[in-house]
């Protein structure tokens, strides 16, 4: 039996176990995955244990403290700055970042256009990545922040015109008389605005919504936040962050066995798992 498992600070919610069981048996997969909660300390202390397994995902806090620990790191985590996954081949760990490829995957499925306009609410962690990932997609990006993150938007900009030096960038705050542009093809929230318990919160007002033509959330709980009701209400398409779950979930099986998911079995999944929340 092949083993594999999620290292991580606090578990409990976590519904990696479920994604992965679904895919594992999709392809007949004799496989466990597991939960394994670690301190700092012990990230070092049982990595004994951890190049045992055939692979490992990992989350919050120690996407960064795994990087030196691995034999290699894959170019999409040293393009992201992070590791989410990890593959053993030959004895040696190879560390990946798959978050970007969910998102990417994700916006593809809904027929979104990332070479266009994309609206991006919030930079910090997930949405650093999705700012680089997005702009490496052709994406004329505008950011908006709220006053205090401008050093950190100003910061993510920097990142993003060494890795595509031809893309444009602007950033915009949020509340403040901004020039944002007549049409976007795509509005992404990566900030926690309307996650629950704060469910009746929504990052952006009405009007750019109606000027979006897809909306995406990270949020996943709800499933449904304000932000997507508006959306659909609207008859934009509109996905949350379950969807990039699942997706990144679907790059590790591939790096891990080379097992590949047909877009209605990946439906499936996002589907099963979307009914525990």
């Amino acid at each position: 039996m092949k083993r594999y498992t999620l290292i991580g600070g606090k578990l409990g919610h976590s519904l990696s176990p479920q994604i992965h069981e679904r895919l594992f048996a999709m392809r007949g997969r004799n496989a466990e995955y597991t939960l394994t909660e670690l301190t700092e300390d012990e990230l070092t202390e049982r990595f004994s244990e951890l190049r045992e397994l055939d692979g490992f995902n990992i989350t919050i806090p120690h996407k960064l403290a795994v990087m030196p620990l691995l034999d290699e790191l894959d170019r999409t985590a040293m393009l992201y700055g992070a590791v989410n996954c990890v593959s053993r081949k030959g004895g040696r760990l190879t560390g990946f970042n798959t978050d970007c490829d969910g998102f990417l995957a994700s916006v593809r499925a809904m027929g979104a256009k990332l070479s266009g306009n994309v609206l991006l609410i919030g930079c910090g962690g997930v949405g650093r990545m999705i700012a680089i990932a997005a702009a490496g997609e052709g994406a004329s990006l505008t950011i908006q922040v709220i006053e205090q993150d401008i050093p950190l938007a100003e910061k993510v900009k920097q990142e993003i015109a060494i890795h595509s030096p031809l893309a444009k960038v602007d950033i915009v705050v949020a509340g403040g008389k901004c020039k944002y542009k007549k049409h976007y093809d795509l509005l992404v929230n990566a900030t926690p605005v309307g996650m629950f318990p704060n469910v009746n919160a929504c990052p952006v007002g009405d009007e750019l919504i109606g000027i979006s033509s897809a909306v995406f959330d990270v949020i996943y709980n709800p499933l449904e936040t304000e932000l997507i009701k508006k959306a659909r209400k609207l008859g934009r398409p509109a996905e949350n962050g379950m969807a990039m779950l699942v997706r990144q979930a679907v790059t590790a099986h591939r790096l891990w066995d080379g097992d590949e998911y047909t877009d209605e079995e990946v439906r499936r999944v996002i589907d099963d798992v979307s009914r525990l929340i």
